[in-house]
């Protein structure tokens, strides 16, 4: 078949994209940014890369013309305000492109809507429901709530909450109930979606086996990992207030916290089991599911992160628009030093970020961090989806990949973090020598007094810095 998949950079589309292939189908990736998707070597056979943005009409030269199956996986909720209407024009423009092609069935994952009382962001998500279903093709929705799995946004919350804080102090949200899946039966679901035996458009909600509160999510998370907690529920907590606090406290983004907040008042369970009829699988409990995660994690078998998608930064850019670092009205910090081991050197770069660190001053890293958290930056929360390995388009910590060649000992990152300006390093080993080089563009007078203000602080990380890679 020939399959159409969005959101290919996405947690859920990475994943999907490897199934899709093994089954033997021909799939269309669609990327805004075709420099930032990495395509395993087994799988270039099988697909074909479509650069297209949804929030636009413009249909690229080589958008497939036949189309059985289209995956929509578009969701904006951690990157503006303003999701809702980005989704909702993202919708109608895929609609209306694809209205130029022959098209069969459309599968979209929404979330659960069943409450008479919906968030913003489960409302946006009936929008998007509302718009495919109208479309001149058969649809299938599935309606799933909390999705567990290395990498989600779900499971990296609750294990944040449950590693950092022995005794919480939360939200009376935490008593709202809900309904679990894995990400290994979504997945199931929408692979064989595929094969779905009617013509008329379907909605089903998709749920694991256990209905739990939040409250009991994170006791038995604790419970998985042999920890102790104590959770005691307020009311006094503005929703303000508990998306700060699950801001600062988890490797969200406050928008994402301001949107979780506001659904996690809302009960999400199934109303339906239609669809269990219809594909059968083995429905992990969500304590299996967490386990299955940890064993993914540790055997470093993570596919994809919630924490890559452009959405979880600051910025939404092409890499080829930064790929090229200025030199024109830019201040640099270059630096070099012979190494002693290049391979030893090149592991220290490919290891760099995350739970290893910046190989020194840690503690300024740290607060550098910190005080990007306070001005609605990324901080250092997302860190790092693989210890050994980097992809273009992954996100290490307030940083993005730009480019990254082992072969060649070349790193290219762009900052993330709240700046006055533009920023860059870059790590490359050339005859024997690292070279380092830091890149600051200023915008306007703020961004050179910020450039002189953090001048001390260079000295000090980026000369350790720079000796601790070189060296053994």
């Amino acid at each position: 078949m020939n399959i159409l998949l969005t959101g290919v950079t996405g947690y859920i589309g990475r994943r999907l994209l490897p199934l899709l292939v093994a089954d033997g189908h021909k799939v269309y990736c669609c990327t805004r940014d075709k420099d930032r998707f990495e395509i395993e070597p087994s799988l270039r056979a099988n697909i074909e890369v479509v650069e297209i943005d949804f929030l636009k009409k413009e249909l690229p030269s080589n958008f497939p013309k036949k189309i059985d199956v289209a995956y929509y996986l578009i969701h904006s909720m951690s990157s503006s305000k303003d999701y809702a209407a980005l989704e909702e024009k993202a919708a109608h423009n895929f609609v209306a492109l694809l209205d130029k092609c022959a098209v069969e069935r459309v599968v979209y994952l929404s979330g659960i809507v069943n409450d008479d009382k919906l968030s913003k962001h489960l409302k946006s998500r009936k929008r998007v429901e509302e718009i495919l279903l109208a479309g001149p093709f058969n649809t299938i929705v599935f309606r799933a709530g909390i999705i567990i799995g290395s990498g989600s946004a779900s499971f990296e919350i609750i294990r944040d909450l449950v590693e950092k804080l022995p005794f919480m102090v939360a939200p009376k949200w935490l008593n709202t109930r809900s309904q679990p899946i894995a990400i290994s039966n979504v997945l199931t679901y929408l692979k064989k979606s595929i094969h779905l035996p009617f013509m008329e458009d379907r909605v089903f909600d998709i749920g694991g086996p256990d209905v739990l509160t939040y409250k009991e999510m994170l006791l038995h998370f604790a419970k998985v990992r042999r920890l102790k907690r104590s959770i005691v529920t307020v009311p006094v907590m503005t929703p303000k207030l508990s998306s700060y606090w699950l801001y600062f406290v988890t490797s969200t983004s406050y928008p994402l916290a301001s949107a979780l907040v506001e659904s996690m008042k809302v009960e999400v369970v199934c109303k339906n089991h239609d669809i269990r009829m219809f594909i059968k699988q083995d429905l992990l409990t969500y304590d299996e599911a967490l386990r299955r995660a940890f064993e993914k994690i540790n055997h470093h078998e993570i596919v994809s992160s919630w924490k890559d998608a452009f959405a979880s930064g600051q910025l939404n850019f092409k890499i080829s628009d930064f790929i090229t670092v200025p030199r024109y009205g830019c201040f640099r910090d270059v630096r070099s030093a012979r190494v002693e081991s290049v391979d030893t050197s090149a592991s220290k770069i490919w290891h760099i970020g995350g739970k290893t660190g910046w190989y020194a001053a840690n503690a300024l890293w740290k607060m550098r961090g910190f005080l990007d958290k306070l001005v609605g930056g990324v901080g250092l929360r997302r860190g790092r989806t693989h210890e050994d390995k980097i992809d273009v388009g992954d996100a290490i910590d307030f940083w993005r990949v730009l480019y990254a060649d082992k072969e060649e000992t070349r790193l290219l990152l762009f900052a993330e973090m709240k700046l006055p300006g533009e920023a860059w390093l870059e790590f490359k080993i050339v005859n024997g020598r690292l070279v380092q080089t830091a890149t600051f563009r200023p915008r306007g007078i703020l961004g050179r007094l910020y450039w002189y203000a953090v001048l001390p602080f260079h000295g000090i990380v980026f000369s350790k810095m720079l000796k601790s890679i070189a060296s053994r």
